[in-house]
């Protein structure tokens, strides 16, 4: 790696090396070191990337990591708001003795872009704007993209905070997303299922198609008590909200915390102006999650079907007990013969109320027609006998006749799923059998 140092060390432009998987900054070369203010590599030895490079106290959302391959380089533009500057990048990755290394030359461009923009205050603001929402649109995810633009307007606005909150079924206040600068201390987990009447002040500000700006603190303390104190607490002095709106009526808000007082009114500007977009990635989000759920729940009993099977399967891993129950429900194409589907899907909601009763806390799947799985991971193999006489009892009281098999291993191994489902499903059979046979039902009619 010498000689790729040796190779920068005297080129004008700002370029780092960085671990890939630790995020340890390994280099920076001569210009990067003047930048940002450093005499010497010593003073960032052991340091993180995000830390130096951008005053962050976490990896960055728009960091290109998982976009880089060995001998191809990525090319894309970012404005810095830690430095004030902004730079034509280009990214690759170095493999080195089994490590992979993240190599970025920083073009400066700043001239070229105040030249163009010519920096007024309005300016400034759509500048903000665009480039915020472009890294947005860049993102993968509608999640990667809220977090990616909250990230963009801290750094931007010299913010402590930038988050949003969403209102719950219960007409709370959940913190969904956030992002706090270097030193700042996360509020997050604090700050779920925030009682309607802390945020009640704002939303009648809100229902006035208002936003909230507070200058200094102590202006709300005899208005707004509630909030004063919860804001107190979380260190704040000033700060800019703005509601989030969908079919007129506001779902949450968007906020920035302790930006100086130079910035506040900009703030204001940009956050309604994003308002708009973070909606529209909520929205976004919130859809992939209902598709998601369709596409892995059987629509009608509620269970995992065979998707979401394979999918929790693969997260099983290795260690603990792990015990399969199959069930078929028995009668059910006669059911459906003779009185139609409607009876035939009462009959199978009464036996999925009955398998949720005996099993609740374990994973239940309809894996085809009539026939169910049960996982039930960490449970005694005693426990799931009890449990399948509770089963049983449950479907002789809902007047439903299930064929039942069962296997238990003490450690559960992924390689083995299969083999256990199967051992449970032979069993399922016999049981079935036998009940055929003591009905006097020859299946072979």
């Amino acid at each position: 790696m010498q000689e790729i140092y040796d190779f920068f060390e005297n080129l004008n432009e700002i370029v780092y090396v960085a671990d890939m998987d630790t995020y340890e900054l390994v280099y920076l070369n001569r210009k990067g070191l003047d930048v940002y203010g450093f005499r010497s590599l010593d003073e960032i030895r052991g340091r993180k990337c995000y830390d130096v490079l951008q005053h962050a106290c976490m990896p960055c959302n728009i960091c290109t990591d998982d976009e880089l391959r060995p001998g191809c380089f990525k090319e894309w533009q970012y404005y810095n708001p830690a430095i004030d500057r902004y730079f034509l990048l280009k990214d690759t990755m170095l493999p080195v003795d089994g490590k992979r290394y993240r190599l970025e030359i920083s073009i400066d461009i700043t001239l070229q872009e105040k030249q163009r923009n010519m920096f007024d205050s309005y300016q400034r603001v759509e500048e903000i704007v665009n480039a915020g929402l472009r890294l947005a649109m860049m993102a993968k995810t509608p999640n990667r993209g809220l977090n990616i633009l909250l990230e963009y307007l801290g750094k931007a606005l010299q913010a402590d905070r930038t988050y949003i909150f969403e209102r719950n079924d219960k007409g709370n206040d959940d913190n969904t997303y956030e992002w706090v600068a270097a030193g700042v201390s996360p509020e997050k987990d604090n700050l779920q299922d925030v009682p309607a009447e802390v945020c009640a002040h704002w939303y009648n500000t809100f229902s006035m198609d208002k936003i909230v700006v507070i200058r200094q603190l102590e202006d709300i303390r005899k208005e707004d008590p509630l909030q004063y104190e919860n804001l107190k607490r979380q260190n704040i002095d000033s700060l800019v909200v703005i509601p989030l709106y969908e079919n007129g009526a506001a779902i949450g808000f968007c906020g920035v915390d302790n930006p100086p007082a130079h910035l506040l009114l900009h703030s204001a500007d940009i956050l309604q102006i994003m308002g708009h977009f973070m909606v529209s990635l909520l929205r976004t989000r919130d859809l992939i999650v209902q598709l998601k759920e369709m596409s892995s729940h059987d629509r009608l009993t509620g269970f995992g079907n065979r998707y979401a099977l394979d999918d929790y399967a693969a997260t099983l891993g290795d260690g603990g007990s792990l015990g399969v129950v199959f069930c078929d429900i028995t009668g059910l194409k006669g059911l459906n013969d003779s009185r139609g589907h409607t009876a035939g899907d009462m009959l199978i909601l009464r036996a999925c109320d009955c398998l949720k009763k005996a099993f609740g806390g374990s994973m239940l799947f309809r894996i085809g027609g009539d026939e169910f799985l049960i996982l039930c991971r960490d449970m005694a193999e005693e426990e799931l006998a009890s449990r399948i006489d509770n089963l049983k009892a449950k479907l002789r009281e809902s007047d439903v006749v299930m064929a039942l098999g069962s296997a238990w291993y003490p450690i559960c191994r992924t390689s083995n799923m299969d083999k256990l489902t199967i051992e449970a499903e032979m069993r399922m059979y016999k049981d079935k059998a036998a009940y055929y046979k003591a009905a006097g039902i020859d299946r072979r009619k």
